[in-house]
């Protein structure tokens, strides 16, 4: 697919730049806090969503401190604020849909700020179930073809569990059922393999391809919904050629 811009490779390369606004620290906080919470335990070892959370707290240099004090508002050792964990569904642009994962402590203020984000960017939100169909759940991870041949990491990662791998141009994409996840992560990092990005994400059926315009107004709409303080992830079913994108 080299030339094309599918939705997870720019979040991917939207996620560097919130890293380097510090805006990623906001929503680490927030997934370490109800990773304790909903985990039932503080412990890494015997919670795998919090130590997901805290590998990536630290692959961003979150201070050690931070992560504690974040667990133990999470397991209530230190007060702090209660965060439901809510989905929403709309559409963007030519029918593109948009799942987007949220924490938030005010249900009434981050329905009212996503209905305005998609009103003011060419969407409108939908009824629940509206498009989460049109998606499925997955382990993703990303490796740049420095790193391995594609014979080599297509033996590591199936040979862990991985369903499949694709050729995404400047990078290798590995999927895996939610459950093999941590096996073909942790198979693809003891073969000194740095992934670029590893985590369970929403990944569409299929793809619609954006031009002009219409590129433009998601895009707008992506960053919008991205930047909102209440929202964790965006997933959405678009495709972009690098030429539009630049």
């Amino acid at each position: 697919m080299s030339g094309h811009s599918k939705w997870h490779t720019i979040k991917h390369k939207k996620g560097a730049l919130d890293a380097k606004r510090g805006k990623i620290f906001t929503k680490l906080i927030k997934e370490i806090t109800v990773a304790a919470r909903t985990g039932g335990s503080g412990d890494v070892d015997s919670n795998a969503r919090l130590r997901k959370a805290v590998t990536d707290a630290k692959a961003q240099n979150m201070p050690n401190d931070t992560i504690d004090r974040a667990i133990k508002r999470g397991t209530g050792e230190l007060e702090g604020v209660n965060y439901d964990e809510i989905t929403y569904e709309g559409y963007g642009p030519n029918g593109v849909a948009v799942l987007i994962e949220t924490m938030t402590d005010n249900r009434n203020r981050t329905v009212a700020e996503l209905r305005h984000i998609f009103s003011k960017n060419g969407g409108n939100l939908g009824e629940a179930g509206s498009v989460a169909w049109m998606f499925d759940k997955k382990g993703y991870i990303v490796v740049d073809k420095a790193a391995k041949s594609e014979d080599e990491l297509f033996e590591i990662a199936v040979g862990s569990g991985a369903e499949d791998m694709q050729d995404e141009g400047e990078v290798f994409e590995i999927f895996t059922a939610p459950e093999n996840f941590e096996a073909v992560n942790e198979a693809v990092r003891s073969a000194g393999i740095e992934p670029q990005a590893a985590e369970v994400s929403m990944v569409p059926q299929n793809y619609i391809k954006l031009e002009g315009s219409d590129a433009r107004t998601m895009m707008k709409l992506y960053d919008a919904l991205d930047d909102n303080d209440d929202v964790q992830k965006v997933y959405a079913n678009f495709d972009i050629d690098e030429s539009e994108m630049e």
